[in-house]
């Protein structure tokens, strides 16, 4: 046991390594108020990548429409063995996704059309006939026949994608701190316009498949490295992650 001489020189020395790492968390503290100071007053642009710094892809494009086929399923890989579609009514105008089945709309089997014995949703219904993600049905997407949609968690809770959907007024302001963001950490983040022209999704695209829960965290990690460096922007168009 330490004597009561050896007690108090230990807590002496205690108290000198708190009072060095206060001073240096109060020299970091007013480091990082300069700097942001200063990045709020460079002009609103220069949140902006550098295009000629970004990643150039190293592969050709493809040629051929098998190619093209390999290289969309290759980036936008989900569940094999069913996928959603896209449908809108056009009376109400509401949309949205489900699906796709070999008996959607059959009188007396899909529990959605005339004469169906009862009522439910398409995951519990006895007569689901989902089909396949094949080349052709991404051939039919490519070519405009139907809107094909994916189910990026798979059964072991991992996926091959990440997406961030951003989606209101300040949508082009959000996505530019996005993805200079994403520049500053090394992450290379794909970015396109939604349907609507009114938002934009960032992708990230994995090798192989990546636990679920990890690359959710990688996404909320980066949205609030965007706010912190760029808090004069509300963020207000962040609506969320898939997986969701």
């Amino acid at each position: 046991m330490l004597r009561r001489e050896e007690l108090i020189d230990e807590i002496a020395r205690e108290e000198s390594k708190l009072h060095e790492l206060q001073r240096d968390f109060d020299r970091r503290t007013a480091r990082l108020a300069a700097l942001r100071k200063k990045l709020d007053s460079l002009p609103e642009e220069s949140h902006q990548v550098d295009p000629l710094l970004e990643p150039r892809p190293s592969r050709s494009p493809p040629l051929s429409n098998a190619d093209k086929i390999a290289l969309f399923r290759a980036l936008f890989r989900g569940r094999d063995d069913v996928f959603p579609v896209r449908w809108e009514n056009s009376r109400s105008g509401i949309s949205g996704y489900s699906p796709a089945c070999a008996n959607e709309w059959k009188p007396g089997i899909c529990i959605k059309g005339r004469g169906a014995s009862r009522r439910g949703t398409c995951g519990s219904c006895a007569h689901q006939a989902f089909r396949r993600v094949t080349d052709e049905e991404v051939a039919r997407h490519l070519r405009g026949e139907h809107v094909m949609g994916t189910y990026p968690l798979l059964a072991d809770e991992t996926c091959w994608f990440l997406a961030v959907d951003f989606d209101g007024s300040s949508w082009q302001d959000d996505i530019g701190a996005f993805r200079a963001t994403c520049f500053v950490h090394g992450i290379s983040a794909a970015v396109e316009r939604s349907r609507s022209g009114k938002g934009a999704h960032a992708w990230f695209f994995f090798s192989a498949p990546a636990s679920a829960s990890l690359v959710r965290a990688m996404g909320c990690f980066l949205i609030t490295e965007t706010m912190a460096r760029r808090h004069q922007l509300s963020m207000g168009s962040y609506d969320r992650l898939f997986p969701n």
